[in-house]
């Protein structure tokens, strides 16, 4: 499709080109050959007078004639040649530019392409657990309340599964689609963690974690909605990847020269080095293999963080060792 769009482009590039080179070309040709008929015809009356004897000879004057007459076709070759110079050149980088111009939308495709294929694919599982597990409890005839219940408990869990990711999928493509409604206002990004602190609270208590708050109070021009996003992904991963009862994270709000700092580190599983550049791609999971306990999600967190990291344009770094625990740091500018 893009290479029919790229020939496209080309064959308009070029139009507009030779249009041009010809219209150019013609007035030249057009001005060059009234001086020439200008001068043929002084010749012309030149001759005639001689002829009549008017006027003394004028040596090789039909010779010269002759000349002029070549001289008139050259013209026309040479600009004929230039043309076809500028034909091949004009072709060249009609289709350089084409490419240039249809590159960000052929990126954008593709990433709209996996966008679509990533998702199915993840919408395929959950649907797939509960086609089956309504298929099979449809047959069995034997089936009491109580298992009945369990099998609506078990359904309504992937349900929920579903809707959080329609909901993240919305959010990803609402921070992907450019700045949009994305508005600014002064807020106090101490305050901003200690409302996520509370809100995973229940979660925090339940793995017996500990989590140590070291904040300054720094007051800036942000998006507060996304940056509680950005702060609840990058703890709730923080307490996803910690092993129960043992579990120590900390984070750090702080000034690193003109930037807003914001560190969230872990004593957990850690990452593989080679999945490090790799983990704020969209729906990339680290191999759960290597935890104790299977790591729900659909690895869009971290492409969000990203997303809202950068639409405040700023940076998000990770550092990780296996077994030791993960770093991530945010930077973003004070002045926005």
């Amino acid at each position: 499709m893009f290479k029919k769009a790229r020939i496209k482009l080309t064959a308009w590039y070029l139009l507009i080109i030779m249009t041009i080179s010809i219209s150019f070309s013609a007035f030249i040709y057009g001005t060059v050959t009234m001086e020439f008929q200008r001068r043929f015809d002084n010749i012309e009356r030149r001759l005639e007078l001689e002829e009549l004897g008017l006027r003394p000879p004028i040596g090789d004057s039909p010779y010269f004639l002759q000349d002029l007459q070549e001289s008139r076709k050259n013209v026309f070759f040479i600009l004929f040649y230039t043309n076809g110079v500028i034909l091949v050149l004009s072709t060249l980088a009609g289709y350089i530019l084409a490419g240039k111009t249809l590159s960000p939308i052929e990126v954008a495709l593709d990433e709209q392409k996996r966008f679509v294929a990533d998702a199915s694919h993840e919408l395929k599982t959950p649907l797939t657990a509960l086609q089956t597990t309504i298929e099979v409890s449809l047959r069995d005839k034997k089936l009491n309340i109580k298992e009945a219940k369990e099998i609506l408990k078990s359904n309504l869990e992937e349900t929920l599964r579903l809707s959080k990711l329609a909901t993240d999928l919305l959010t990803l493509t609402r921070y992907q689609s450019g700045n949009g409604n994305f508005t600014l206002s002064k807020s106090n990004i101490k305050n901003i963690v200690k409302d996520v602190y509370k809100s995973l609270l229940p979660v925090i208590n339940k793995k017996d974690i500990k989590v140590k708050l070291t904040l300054d109070d720094i007051s800036l021009n942000i998006n507060k909605d996304s940056i509680y996003q950005l702060v609840t992904i990058l703890l709730d991963n923080a307490i996803k990847f910690s092993d129960k009862g043992k579990g120590v994270i900390s984070v750090f709000v702080e000034k690193e020269h003109n930037l807003l700092v914001i560190i969230v580190k872990d004593n957990g599983i850690g990452i593989p080095k080679k999945d490090i550049p790799y983990i704020f791609d969209r729906f990339y999971r680290v191999d759960q293999s290597r935890s104790k306990h299977e790591i729900d999600g659909f690895g869009l967190g971290l492409s969000m963080a990203k997303r809202i990291v950068e639409l405040h344009k700023g940076t998000i770094n990770v550092e990780s060792t296996l077994n030791k625990g993960s770093v991530f740091k945010v930077s973003i500018p004070l002045n926005l």
